[in-house]
C-alpha cells in the first residue's frame, strides 16, 4: 500500500500544483507529501519534478509516469469505493467538468437537482469551455461540445447544439451581407475562442472551411451576443442564445444556404469510472433530462 499511497500523492501534487496544496487535499502535511515523493523517486530511480522556489515542473520522466499512474490510481480507488456504496445509497465524491454557458443556463439545475436527490454524493463542479482529457486531469465526468477523442475514455452523446451565423441589421447596412462563406474574409468576424477562427459550413458541394479575420474574440457566448447587437460584426452563435434577438429583429440569420454543422454535447467518462454507481447514476440522470430533445430547444417555436 505504501507504493499506491506514493503514486496517489504524486498524482495529487500534479493536480494541485504544489506540495502544500496536495497536502491539504490529502488531509496530511507537506513533509509527508515530500517524503512520499522522495520514496517514489527512489523506487523509480528517477526525478519526477524539477523544483525551484517559485515553481514545480514535471520532468520528462514525471510526465511519462503521470500518464501511467493516473488511470491506475483511479481504477484501484474505484475498486475500493464501489463495494461500500450499495447498501446505504450513493456515497461518492465526483469531480465534474462542465461548459460555462450551458451550465449557467441548463446543466447547473440538473446537477443541483441530482445533488438534492443524492445527498451522500459530494460534487466538485468546474466550469470551463476547453476540451479536457478526464483521465489526465482527474475528472470523473466531463461535459463538452468540442470534438475530441481520448484513449481510455468513453464518449456518450447527450444532446444536439445547433448553431447559426448571425449579424445585426446595423452591421449589415454598413458592411453588406455576405453571400458565400469566402466573403467573410472582407468582414469583421467575432470569434468564440473555444472553437477558434476556422469556421466550417455545409455547402451543396460539401464542406467549406474558412479562416476568418477575427476582430473580437471572447470565451463567453453572452458577451459575444452583446458584441453582435452593438453592430461589431458577424459571428457563429448557438441558436438558442441568438433566438430571442432574431425574433426581436436585433439580429439576422445570414448565409442560410451554408448552414453551420451542429455540435453535440457529449459526456466523457474514464473507462475506469464508467461502471461506478455514482457516475452511472449521474450519467443516466443527465441523459434522461437531455433527450430526446435538447433542453434549450424545448421552447423553440
Amino acid at each position: 500500500m505504501d507504493t499506491l499511497d506514493n503514486m496517489r500523492t504524486f498524482v495529487a501534487v500534479v493536480r494541485a500544483g504544489s506540495f502544500s496544496a496536495a497536502a491539504r487535499a490529502l488531509d496530511t502535511v507537506p513533509s509527508v507529501v515530500a517524503k512520499r515523493i522522495g520514496q517514489l523517486e527512489h523506487r523509480l530511480k528517477t526525478k519526477l519534478f524539477e523544483r525551484s522556489t517559485r515553481s514545480l515542473e514535471l520532468t520528462e520522466a514525471g510526465a511519462h509516469y503521470l500518464r501511467r499512474f493516473t488511470p491506475l490510481v483511479a481504477e484501484i480507488d474505484s475498486a475500493f469505493r464501489e463495494g461500500s456504496s450499495v447498501a446505504q445509497g450513493l456515497k461518492e465524491r465526483l469531480r465534474i467538468k462542465v461548459p460555462t454557458t450551458l451550465t449557467v443556463s441548463h446543466f447547473g439545475d440538473m446537477l443541483t437537482d441530482f445533488q438534492k436527490e443524492n445527498p451522500g454524493v459530494r460534487m466538485e463542479v468546474l466550469l470551463m469551455d476547453r476540451s479536457v482529457n478526464p483521465v489526465e486531469e482527474g475528472f470523473d465526468l466531463a461535459l463538452g461540445a468540442l470534438p475530441a477523442t481520448y484513449a481510455n475514455v468513453t464518449d456518450i452523446p447527450l444532446c444536439r447544439l445547433r448553431r447559426v451565423t448571425v449579424a445585426s441589421p446595423g452591421y449589415l447596412e454598413k458592411a453588406g451581407s455576405p453571400s458565400h462563406p469566402r466573403d467573410l474574409a472582407h468582414h469583421s468576424c467575432l470569434s468564440y475562442l473555444a472553437t477558434g477562427t476556422i469556421w466550417r459550413f455545409e455547402g451543396a458541394q460539401g464542406g467549406i472551411s474558412i479562416d476568418v479575420p477575427s476582430t473580437f474574440g471572447v470565451n463567453d457566448s453572452h458577451v459575444l451576443l452583446s458584441a453582435l447587437e452593438k453592430d461589431l460584426g458577424i459571428a457563429i452563435l448557438a441558436r438558442h442564445i441568438a433566438r430571442d434577438s432574431i425574433r426581436a429583429g436585433r439580429l439576422v440569420e445570414i448565409l442560410t444556404d451554408y448552414p453551420v454543422p451542429d455540435l453535440w454535447v457529449r459526456a466523457l467518462v474514464p473507462e475506469s469510472r464508467r461502471h461506478n454507481p455514482a457516475v452511472e447514476a449521474l450519467l443516466q440522470w443527465l441523459i434522461d433530462r437531455s433527450q430526446p430533445v435538447s433542453p434549450w430547444d424545448r421552447d423553440d417555436g
